[in-house]
């Protein structure tokens, strides 16, 4: 069931003990504990992004989970913060150039450390299409320097990334978060928990049990996502000499 945050709040109220809208109608608890709540999110979001083979999104952002960005004629790195909304990039998984044609060509990651050509870091400052990125924290180093006539350099860069959820502020009233709704439990049991441990509330232990089966779903639903890759057996090979 997906919850509105109003719902979280109550929730939350109804596990600490609280009377209806004691956090609902006090700024200062309704202020902490809209902290809390989207604390929680990141968790989720943290976990979630462990996933390989599936893009996870929140569902509340109005942009794709990617950036367009010119390039800039004899430019080689590139940095990227935040997207289009103003929200945190997290990572990026995927680079694609525009070429002469004004066709995006999907370019190779590499690793500076171990695999990454020499055109990156020999100091020659080659030019042409480039072919491989390495990555080093949100930023991008191309392995050929892209100039005028190589490349298209309007909205020449197209990066594909992982970015923060939406946050809850103390107004919402009927937003819902953006994670899978089978899991909004944990937006409201996680500040309980902490609300419980700290105040030495009775029930702290069986929140945290409550808080447990929780992320063992949350590990389950996104780690099964991926419905529309066929999975296939994979032979154990052991050596029996």
């Amino acid at each position: 069931m997906s919850l509105q945050f109003s719902q979280v709040i109550k929730k939350i109220e109804q596990s600490c003990g609280f009377e209806p809208g004691d956090i609902q109608n006090n700024a200062a608890r309704l202020t902490s504990f809209t902290i809390d709540v989207n604390i929680a999110q990141d968790e989720v979001m943290a976990e979630v992004l462990k996933n390989n083979g599936w893009n996870v999104d929140d569902f509340n952002h109005t942009k794709d989970p990617f950036i367009t960005v010119d390039l800039v004629s004899g430019q080689r790195d590139y940095h990227f913060t935040y997207d289009e909304e103003g929200s945190l990039i997290l990572d990026i998984y995927k680079v694609m150039v525009k070429n002469a044609s004004g066709i995006y060509v999907e370019i190779e990651p590499v690793d500076q450390q171990s695999d990454a050509p020499s055109t990156i870091w020999d100091g020659a400052n080659g030019t042409g299409f480039p072919m491989r990125y390495d990555k080093t924290g949100n930023g991008i180093f191309l392995d050929l320097i892209p100039v005028t006539g190589q490349v298209t350099l309007s909205a020449g860069l197209k990066v594909f990334i992982d970015r923060e959820a939406t946050y809850f502020t103390v107004s919402d009233t009927t937003k819902i978060s953006g994670i899978d709704g089978l899991c909004h439990d944990y937006l409201y049991l996680k500040p309980s928990y902490e609300y419980a441990r700290d105040k030495g509330l009775q029930n702290r232990e069986s929140l945290f049990r409550d808080l447990q089966v929780s992320m063992a779903k949350i590990k389950s639903r996104y780690g099964n996502r991926e419905k529309d890759v066929r999975r296939g057996m994979t032979a154990n090979v052991e050596d029996c000499r």
